[in-house]
């Protein structure tokens, strides 16, 4: 039985490489944990492949499943964004996008080949790749005095809490996504100057 306490994601940047009548279709998956995560991948990509005829796309964040996006960039509709997505969904995976970049070789593929070409590689470039499981977070902001900053560490640790932001100065503030199985305990208890954010 899945743990509903966590989520399925990939573990590293995975790649793939699908060719078809002299069009070359490479996939490019990452973890992602923000729309701006995603913006940022993709501007990457645009830069090192300047001359490629397509950045096609697409991403699932968020462990509701509500945040998600296909884009076909130019080709034609559903041809490539919606088969990317459905294989990120076929394998249960969030917070990943999945860039597929295409040459055009000169033949024109169909929408039937399309769909197959942009499949493969999004499929190839999250096979590449080992998938893990992470917590489902509750997200907060913590501030403190600069002299509490060790117990503060502590219990962050205790807590398996991930630390996003910090900007410790004489009064300090840290942004850190602490599992929710045990949010509450840990922040009724220890942070009563803490507030949830994202």
């Amino acid at each position: 039985m899945a743990d509903i306490n966590k989520y399925i994601t990939i573990a590293a940047q995975g790649t793939g490489d699908f060719r078809d009548r002299g069009s070359k279709f490479l996939a490019y998956s990452y973890y992602v944990a923000s729309v701006a995560d995603v913006k940022e991948k993709i501007q990457a990509l645009k830069k090192e492949h300047p001359k490629a005829a397509h950045h096609c796309y697409a991403y699932r964040i968020g462990t509701d499943g509500t945040q998600y996006r296909s884009n076909d960039d130019g080709e034609p509709s559903g041809s490539a964004g919606k088969p990317i997505l459905g294989q990120i969904d076929s394998m249960g995976l969030v917070n990943v996008v999945v860039i597929v970049v295409r040459y055009f070789g000169g033949s024109l593929l169909g929408v039937p080949g399309l769909i197959n070409a942009y499949k493969t590689a999004a499929v190839q470039s999250l096979e590449a790749v080992s998938k893990t499981e992470k917590w489902i977070e509750s997200l907060f902001e913590v501030n403190f005095d600069y002299p509490a900053m060790g117990e503060v560490i502590y219990l962050l640790k205790q807590a398996e809490a991930t630390i996003y932001k910090q900007d410790l100065q004489l009064f300090c503030t840290i942004k850190a996504g602490i599992p929710r199985h045990q949010s509450n305990t840990y922040c009724a208890k220890t942070f009563g100057n803490s507030r949830g954010y994202g």
